[in-house]
């Protein structure tokens, strides 16, 4: 009776770095990308993406046929975030960086990979501060990210608490003002009213602005930053009125 083979395995190091040196490499890629507002090219391999990640399974499967297919477009995305992406896929390891890791994060969430998320949001614990934490709010609001909300919340209640001792609300309203709420979902719009109710943050004004511009969909209550997606705001299905042209 045949005993049964043993699996040993070589280093992980030396293979994880030649994988990282295919990482945008133009030689044998059979994919590029145009990633971003500056429409900067990324060179990639299908079968990697493909078996690694169920978004480019989808994306990149056979309706772009054989061969070197045309580029294709992700111009919401910024490069330094999509390169961050193709890190993880390429090694299972990515160098994260605080000015933009929330970007990172948000490709993530876009895309399905969970781990990647995980490891984003474990950054951003990790180093938020003053600067990050109002950004890194919005986007766990927008995606549903309840831990990292929180985590936002109580830093903000004990830094302003501690150190200006002066009310969240007072403190905080110069930065709410900037918070684009128009790019909520509604349903993520009506949770944050909800909590808002609980613990009032946000002006109520500010919020009816943004039902305003939901109810409406085009018009005078989508003039104005409010309403406009940031630079690098993934779209979604709900953002089509934004970019509407006025009457």
């Amino acid at each position: 009776m045949e005993t049964p083979g043993l699996v040993v395995h070589g280093e992980a190091a030396p293979f994880s770095t030649a994988l990282r040196s295919l990482l945008n490499n133009p030689q044998y890629s059979d994919v590029c990308f145009v990633v971003g507002q500056e429409r900067q090219e990324v060179f990639a391999h299908r079968c990697l993406l493909a078996c690694r990640c169920n978004f480019f399974q989808r994306l990149l499967g056979p309706k772009l046929g054989p061969g070197m297919p045309g580029p294709v477009v992700l111009s919401s995305v910024p490069a330094d975030a999509f390169l961050a992406v193709l890190e993880f896929l390429y090694a299972n390891s990515v160098r994260l960086h605080r000015h933009s890791v929330l970007e990172v994060l948000t490709a993530a969430v876009e895309y399905g990979l969970e781990e990647l998320r995980e490891l984003c949001l474990e950054f951003v614990v990790k180093v938020l501060d003053v600067e990050l934490v109002c950004e890194a709010l919005q986007v766990a609001v927008t995606f549903g990210l309840g831990p990292l909300q929180e985590r936002c919340i109580a830093f903000i209640e004990t830094h302003t608490q501690a150190v200006l001792e002066r009310p969240v609300a007072e403190v905080a309203a110069p930065v709410v003002r900037e918070l684009r709420l128009a790019l909520l979902a509604p349903a993520e719009l009506s949770a944050l009213e909800e909590q808002n109710q609980r613990e009032p943050l946000i002006p109520v004004e500010q919020i009816v602005e943004a039902w305003k511009c939901h109810a409406l969909r085009r018009g005078d209550a989508a003039r104005g930053t409010p309403c406009r997606r940031r630079r690098g705001t993934l779209p979604r299905e709900h953002h089509c009125f934004l970019d509407l042209p006025f009457k």
